[in-house]
């Protein structure tokens, strides 16, 4: 799955990449995005900041509301179950990266590996997207098997990546055209592992497996 990826462009590149427009409403962005972290999407025509993650409220032992957590993988086979039913048919999105980490190595001393598309320094993730009370708009990323991929030497699952001819197809297809597309991608990758640390002192994302439903 993923809970890390990187995006330095800004809202101005981001639309001129997806032949969008840019929306308002202005935010910091950091150039690697974590769960509960501000990113940019794009969604009916234009380029917004959303937050990724859609909110799922827990309770305590006493029934008490606890702080919402982010909810930031959504996987193929439960896109059209409730939690994710509504956003999947009313409200998908392209999520624009530059690449996406995964740990790898021993628990405790795992490290990122960065997966990325050779060949472009930008692409599309497919993603749905819906407000919330309680973060304003939010996104998820749709997360497929990664058999036949070279993927799948890193992780077992991965984004459904879009290729530039499916990307109007997933905003605004039926479900089931929409559904299709959400496969393993066949091309090739560049794979890049690293000695980084997958936690890091000041910006830690969440354990590896935390945050898919």
């Amino acid at each position: 799955m993923c809970n890390l990826y990187r995006m330095t462009k800004n809202a101005s590149e981001v639309a001129a990449w997806f032949d969008a427009v840019e929306g308002t409403g202005g935010a910091n962005f950091a150039g690697e995005v974590y769960p509960g972290y501000t990113g940019l999407v794009v969604a009916e025509g234009a380029v917004r900041p959303m937050t990724w993650g859609f909110p799922l409220v827990l309770k305590g032992a006493k029934g008490q509301p606890l702080k919402p957590k982010p909810v930031n993988n959504a996987r193929t086979d439960k896109l059209e179950t409730g939690f994710w039913r509504h956003a999947f048919a009313q409200r998908r999105c392209l999520i624009p990266l530059e690449a996406w980490a995964e740990a790898e190595g021993p628990k405790g001393r795992m490290t990122r590996t960065w997966l990325s598309l050779p060949d472009r320094t930008l692409f599309a993730v497919a993603g749905v997207w819906r407000p919330s009370e309680e973060w304003g708009d939010c996104h998820a990323m749709v997360m497929v098997g990664s058999a036949g991929s070279e993927a799948a030497a890193v992780h077992e699952r991965m984004p459904v990546l879009l290729a530039p001819a499916d990307q109007a197809r997933w905003l605004t297809a039926p479900p089931a055209e929409a559904l299709a597309l959400c496969r393993a991608w066949e091309g090739p990758l560049a794979i890049t592992r690293t000695t980084e640390p997958w936690v890091q002192r000041r910006t830690s994302p969440p354990a590896p497996g935390t945050t898919l439903l």
